[in-house]
This record gives C-alpha cells, structure tokens and sequence, in this order.
C-alpha cells in the first residue's frame, strides 16, 4: 500500500503517472495543455522534470541524442527546458484544479528545494539520480514518498537504497525501468516485479519506454502499484522521447484497460457460484431431448428417435442414453421436448 496525497495506492488500484518529461519543448503553454489532456484521458497524476542548467550539468554535457536544431548543446537544452518558480507554481495549481497528483522529479539539490516549496506530494527520482546521496539525503528529510526507477541500478545499490529508506522509515516503491528509448519487449523486465514484491516486501511498479501501452497492461497483472509512462499528445510531435512515449489517446486506452484488470483482479470467481447465476443463460443455450418424429404412443425409444434441441428446460443431453429402450405412454410430436411423465416406468 502507497499513501500519496491522502490517496492510497495498492496492487489492486494502481498509481498511473503520465510522464512528460520535456515533451512541451520549453513551452509553458504546451505544459498547461498536458495537464488539461492527462486529466481529460483519467491518469492520476502527471510528471514533469525540474531542470536547472547551471545546478546539474556541465556546457560539456554530450548529447544522449542529438535530436535539436535549436540548441547548440545539451546544456542549452536544458535551460531552455527550465521555468521560473512563479510558472512551476502555475503548473502545480492547475494540476490541482484538475485532480491530477503532481509531481517532477528533481536533478539537483536546488530544484529539490523548489519542488518542496511548491508541496509536491511524492519525490520521483530518476535512474540516473539513485547515486545522488546529497539529494536523497535532503528529499528523505522532508518525508515523502519515494518513487525508485531502477534503470541505471544494480543490485547491490538497490539493495544499499532500499536498506537506507527503512533506516529513514520513509515510503517507496521500487519501478522496474530499462534506459532504452524505445524499449523493446525483450527487455521490459516484468519478471523483477514479483521477485523484488518477495525480496523487499514494498510496492512495486513499471516505468515504461516502450512507447505501447503493453507493457503497463500486463503489469496491472501482475499487481504493479505503479505504471509510469511517457506520454506526447501525437507522434508526429517533435522531441526525444517521441519514439517512447504513448499519446494521451493510448493513455485514455491505458487508464480504461488498467482499471478493467483490477477490477478483475479483485472479483476472484467462484465457479459454484457464477453457474447459479448462469442458469436462466445456461437454460436458454444449453439443449434437451427432442424426438425426431412424431411417434404413438407405445413406442420402444431407439438411438434414431432422439435428438437434441434448445432450450435446455427438459430432459438433459446426458439422460439420452438412458432413454433408449423407454416406452412412450401417450402420443409426442416430433420437435416436442421430451418429458419424464411421457414415459411409461422404466
């Protein structure tokens, strides 16, 4: 179970985070138009990243991808991917009015101190931040949630990080998360989620890069806590995590698919039970013993005068062995479904 926001999140109602990264390209309206369109498309929260240039990198800083015909460098981009205070909190507030959790995750220790300013509810932190114990350390002093990608990490700092948070008696949750953009599906790694459920007994989840919504589908299977996925409002829109990301049209698909599984997965069938409730449908296409032909009464019943005929409201398909050798005690027409009271006693 994951508190976030005075919202409880489980195996059975997950956490779905629509990542958007810098999928707004630098434009404050194009973030307030995200917000407006995960909200429409039912996720509970949306992320974003707080970058501030001069705090995390370096004018050296190469590109992952060199996608940009704007920006001279990596470090370029991320200024221009920056906002003031004043529009994060703009941001927040319409996150807010519309019932979305809102989160960012921070690079530096300085946009962990604007994200407290604005209250955010949970600390996403990036694969790539898992070693920055500077900044874990200040994010566990404000106690909030954790939420762990795991894309950079190998087991013995996932081991060392979840170690550190019980010591801190701080929540989490640990996402699977493979760095590749697009991620293909050999490399998902569903597998780890019941394996850390077991290992670490915490929440667990999947942060996607596949850019299809399969992947979440089949981890809301599996009881993630929390499904996190890039999104972009069309793939013909510009940016780097284009090609991993679903567009909020998948995202409403997503959101309507994730909460058909959980709901299955909290209504466990009993068999017994469902086949009571079947009944008048199990009468209807279900079938019972019919003659061929009409036949007088004191007919010897052969194989050849029975048949089968819907609906299933007389003698059962299983009795029609037994019937053979009976002797009709009054006259039946053909088509008529056969009863025990047209039978003289066996």
């Amino acid at each position: 179970m994951l508190e976030i926001q005075g919202r409880m999140f489980s195996e059975n109602h997950c956490l779905i985070v629509a990542e958007i990264a810098q999928a707004h390209d630098g434009s404050l309206g194009q973030a307030h138009a995200y917000i407006d369109a995960v909200a429409r498309a039912g996720a509970d929260a949306i992320k974003f990243q707080a970058h501030i240039a001069a705090a995390e990198s370096t004018p050296a800083e190469p590109w992952r991808v060199k996608f940009s015909q704007q920006d001279d460098s990596r470090y370029d981009y991320w200024r221009r991917m920056e906002f003031s205070p004043e529009q994060w909190a703009g941001l927040k507030r319409h996150a807010d009015e519309r019932g979305l959790i809102f989160l960012s995750s921070p690079f530096s220790l300085e946009a962990v101190e604007l994200l407290h300013k604005l209250d955010v509810a949970a600390w996403k932190v990036a694969s790539g931040e898992v070693t920055n114990w500077p900044m874990l350390e200040r994010m566990a002093e404000l106690k909030r949630p954790f939420l762990l990608s795991t894309g950079m990490s190998n087991p013995a700092e996932i081991n060392q990080l979840v170690g550190w948070l019980l010591v801190q008696n701080v929540a989490y949750a640990l996402l699977q998360c493979t760095t590749a953009y697009p991620c293909p599906p050999e490399k998902i790694g569903l597998n780890l989620l019941p394996l850390w459920q077991q290992r670490y007994g915490c929440p667990v989840g999947l942060s996607d890069h596949s850019g299809t919504i399969y992947p979440s589908l089949a981890a809301a299977t599996l009881g993630a806590t929390v499904l996190e996925v890039h999104v972009t409002m069309s793939r013909e829109m510009f940016g780097p995590d284009v090609v991993a990301s679903v567009t909020t049209a998948e995202l409403a698909q997503l959101v309507e698919g994730v909460r058909f599984i959980e709901t299955m997965r909290r209504h466990p069938v009993d068999k017994d039970e469902m086949l009571t409730e079947m009944q008048p449908l199990r009468q209807l296409f279900t079938k019972s013993v019919a003659l061929r032909r009409d036949l007088p009464a004191g007919t010897t019943l052969q194989h050849c005068d029975l048949t089968l005929k819907k609906p299933g409201t007389g003698l059962t398909p299983d009795q029609l062995p037994g019937l053979v050798g009976r002797v009709l005690q009054h006259d039946v027409a053909a088509s008529r479904l056969l009863r025990e009271e047209d039978l003289a006693d066996a």
